[in-house]
């Protein structure tokens, strides 16, 4: 009876009659975490000597070339993305880094700066530094933190006065954060503007910094104002003015919108349903849920 028993339990094993346990239903594959894509560095011609660096962990980065020095604008996510970015520049320049500029305080585009050389000028706007100041904590991100700040204005010259290239950086209130910084290069009509848009997908504002819809929209017209062709930002693809303008005008008609239901009495709730946004329980805040927050909440 015995080997007749076991030869029954071989065959419901076989036809699967009898299920494994569940470690040896579990794959190798199943059992390690899937591996996020990360996108190879890669630099990218905007303008004469200015590139884009896009790829690896992180928004989109950019940096100058002067004749005996490297500007960078931003500084990825990552220690090991900002190595590879400044790898990839190596490639293309044997100088080094003189300033490094701060479009903003978000983590995606200031938490590599522990990959470049210390005792390189950082700058950013006051705000963007307050920001940062509550954020790195460890000895070593301090190290980090921006040597040099701007309130309204800030215009620095790489190669010297009066020679040398122009790049302006500018203020115009607050929108994505506070302390939002567009860099700017007159003579080549390029603007780098981080996270003031999003291309194709719902802007994201940080009222937890300060930021807001209305002043997005303020922000916005002051680049349109810029002798400007070509704008770098954090997420996407160079875009144009016709860019900027379609989504100043999608935020806009959106403000007037919620505007009108709000004085309908209408609830936040129903608001969303009403755009068709879902409440999932999402870490960063919809643009509709901005709006009508801003216009709801006690001055």
């Amino acid at each position: 009876m015995k080997p007749f028993f076991a030869y029954v339990i071989f065959c419901l094993l076989f036809l699967g009659l009898i299920s494994p346990s569940p470690a040896q239903q579990q794959t190798p594959q199943q059992a390690q975490p899937l591996k996020q894509e990360v996108p190879p560095i890669s630099a990218q011609s905007v303008k004469g000597n200015i590139y884009q660096i896009k790829g690896g962990m992180g928004a989109n980065t950019g940096f100058f070339i002067g004749e005996k020095e490297v500007l960078a604008i931003d500084a990825k996510m990552t220690e090991d993305s900002a190595k590879q970015m400044i790898a990839e520049i190596k490639k293309l320049t044997p100088h080094p880094f003189s300033y490094i500029i701060l479009t903003h305080s978000d983590g995606d585009h200031v938490n590599g700066l522990v990959g470049f050389p210390q005792g390189t000028n950082i700058i950013s706007h006051e705000k963007t530094r307050a920001h940062m100041s509550k954020a790195f904590q460890s000895p070593q991100e301090r190290a980090y933190l921006p040597n040099i700040t701007f309130s309204e204005r800030l215009s620095i010259y790489l190669g010297g006065v009066p020679r040398g290239t122009r790049i302006d950086l500018l203020y115009f209130g607050p929108a994505h954060t506070d302390g939002d910084a567009v860099v700017y290069f007159p003579a080549e009509k390029v603007a780098f503007i981080g996270d003031l848009i999003f291309i194709d997908r719902d802007m994201l504002i940080h009222r937890s910094k300060n930021g807001g819809s209305f002043g997005l929209v303020k922000v916005l017209k002051g680049i349109l104002n810029l002798d400007a062709e070509i704008f770098v930002h954090g997420h996407g693809d160079l875009a144009t003015k016709k860019d900027i303008q379609n989504l100043m005008q999608s935020v806009e008609e959106k403000q007037i919108r919620i505007q009108a239901l709000v004085k309908e009495g209408k609830t936040l709730g129903q608001v969303q349903k009403i755009f068709n946004i879902e409440d999932r329980g999402m870490r960063r805040m919809s643009l509709v849920e901005v709006v009508y927050l801003e216009l709801t909440e006690k001055k």
